[in-house]
Parts: C-alpha cells; sequence; structure tokens
C-alpha cells in the first residue's frame, strides 16, 4: 500500500499543523475535512488571544525559535506565510536560496517530517515578485524535497463571501496524484449579505476623516491615478480587499449612509467578509480584530481548497 492509499484510510485521523497561524483561518477551512491540529505557530499575542478564544489553545510563538525535531508527528502541514524578499533567489538553488527567510523554517520542517501535504497561501504578487524567481525557488525548493507541486490563483468573490480578493495558493504532494483546484461556485453575493441592519454611529466617519478622503481622492485624480477611497452600498457586488492597515482609516471599504458620513465596516462585519462564522469570538480591540481579519483568509474558499484535497485522496483510492 503507497503512502497516499495508507493516508486516505486514516484520512478522518490525519495531524495537521498550523503555521504563521494568525487568528485560524486555515485551521477552519481545513477542520471539517481533515483530523487533529497538533500544533500551531503564531507570534502576535493579540493573535493568539483570538486563536485562544476559538481553538482553545494558544499557539506557540516565533517559527523561528522552533526546532523542527520536537514537533509532534503530522501529516499535513498548514502555512499562509509572509512573502519577505529573497535576496539570494532566482539562481535556482532551490533549498539554499531560501535561507534567511521565513520559508525556509517552513522546508526544514518539511525535510525533517516529510509530510504527505503541504500547504501553503500567499498574496497575488507573490508569483510575479522579483519576475517569478522568488516563486520559482519556493516551487523549487518544495520539489528537491520530493513533493509534486500544483499553484493557482484564486479569488474569494467568485467563493460566496462579497470580497475582491486574490491569493495564491499552493498544493504539494508527496505522491504524484492528479490534484485539480476547485471550480468557482459563483454564488451571487452582494455587500448587503454581510452588513449589519444596525450600527453604531462611531464607525461613522468624522467629518475632518471624511473631508481629507475626498481631497485626497480629488488629488489622484489630478495625477491621473485611481488611489482614494472606495465606498459601497448594500448592493455592491463585492467591496476592495480588506488590509491589516484597515484600522487606520477605512478607507479602502466605506459603506454608504444616506444623510450622514460613510462608514467603516464593524468588526463582525470584517469577519463576515472573509466568511468567518457568526459564532467565532472577537475578543480583542476593534484595531487588533481589523489587522486580524486583514491578515487573514477568506474561510470559503480554503474550504473548497480543503475538499479539493481530500476528493484527490478519495479518488486516488478509487484508480
Amino acid at each position: 500500500m503507497s503512502d497516499l492509499e495508507t493516508l486516505k484510510t486514516m484520512q478522518n485521523n490525519l495531524k495537521f499543523i498550523d503555521l504563521f497561524a494568525g487568528i485560524g483561518g486555515v485551521r477552519q477551512g481545513f477542520a471539517p475535512f481533515f483530523g487533529k491540529c497538533v500544533f500551531s505557530s503564531e507570534w502576535d499575542k493579540f493573535s493568539q488571544q483570538t486563536y485562544q478564544a476559538n481553538f482553545g489553545e494558544c499557539p506557540s510563538g516565533d517559527i523561528t525559535q522552533i526546532t523542527p525535531e520536537k514537533l509532534p508527528d503530522f501529516d499535513v502541514l498548514l502555512a499562509g506565510f509572509p512573502c519577505q524578499p529573497f535576496s539570494n533567489a532566482g539562481h535556482k538553488k532551490g533549498f539554499s536560496d531560501t535561507r534567511g527567510t521565513l520559508f525556509f523554517n517552513i522546508l526544514e520542517i518539511a525535510r525533517v517530517h516529510r509530510p504527505k501535504i503541504v500547504f501553503l497561501e500567499n498574496v497575488k504578487g507573490f508569483k510575479s515578485h522579483n519576475k517569478g524567481d522568488t516563486f520559482a525557488t519556493v516551487k523549487h525548493s518544495l520539489e528537491i524535497l520530493g513533493y509534486h507541486v500544483f499553484s493557482k490563483i484564486l479569488n474569494a468573490k467568485y467563493f460566496g463571501v462579497p470580497q475582491n480578493r486574490e491569493r495564491i495558493y499552493i498544493v504539494a504532494f508527496l505522491e504524484d496524484v492528479n490534484f485539480k483546484f476547485p471550480d468557482s461556485p459563483n454564488r451571487a453575493v452582494e455587500v448587503g449579505d454581510i452588513l449589519d441592519v444596525t450600527v453604531d454611529d462611531k464607525y461613522t466617519i468624522s467629518d475632518k476623516l471624511w473631508a481629507g478622503h475626498q481631497r485626497r481622492k480629488l488629488a489622484h485624480k489630478a495625477k491621473g491615478n485611481g488611489f482614494g477611497y472606495s465606498i459601497f452600498n448594500q448592493s455592491s457586488p463585492y467591496t476592495s480587499t480588506i488590509s491589516a492597515r484597515y484600522y487606520k482609516d477605512g478607507s479602502e471599504i466605506l459603506i454608504e449612509q444616506k444623510g450622514k458620513n460613510p462608514r467603516k465596516i464593524t468588526p463582525r462585519e470584517a469577519a463576515r467578509l472573509q466568511g468567518f462564522p457568526e459564532n467565532f469570538n472577537i475578543p480583542v480591540s476593534d484595531t487588533q480584530a481589523y489587522r486580524q481579519f486583514g491578515n487573514s483568509v477568506a474561510v470559503p474558499v480554503i474550504t473548497a481548497l480543503a475538499k479539493s484535497i481530500s476528493n484527490t485522496l478519495n479518488q486516488y483510492e478509487k484508480t
């Protein structure tokens, strides 16, 4: 019996680790299809609070201080790793090119433990960073370890959340499988689906901030670019991408209000925009919540990917 066949027979008992875990968005999507999370890592103390409030465990800290050999055994590695500059990338030396980057820590853990599946998430620009050399280095590094690597850019707005959010997803298998990325369900949604009927006035932006937003947008327009605030209403098909800086002024996603200044979305609305369930706990301040949801993932996209990975295992067993 091959490694992958063995993996399928114990699929519901698979062990996975959650690296660069944030508030657990990737875990949220994988948990319905796979088994137990045996280790998580996240350095930000406020994200650790949210993670613990929802999963009952506090992630370990800085991944650079983690000794791979001391990690428990696991089958699946999940990581939404930061896109750092790869100073030596592009020479196609693979594994050695990643030293000095946080991706090296992921590779070292994969080298030591040989998980059957490695799942990575990053910003869309990661694919073209440094003229494509960064992505090529990551792909080649995984291939050196024996992985078969699949990648695709997917947009959250096609997966049931009203947000224009493109991300690259990398799925690597130790076995040579016929993996297919999920089709976009294209379920009709609109911004009104995530909005509360009644919202505290504190989320309405001040006259001063609103005037500043309008002034800056006019200045950008005069220069011939499209930078500036973005305003949406209930009928809008989707918003801009929510980012970690949303807490600063909310300019990328403002909600139209009749008879008053536009408002920022609330932390709960931000959670919905990323596809988190209604019972997801938000134990931190608004500022930290905006940072966390802006840094997180669109859960429905992760869920669809986890299901496709699960289906790949099912199909393999039938062949």
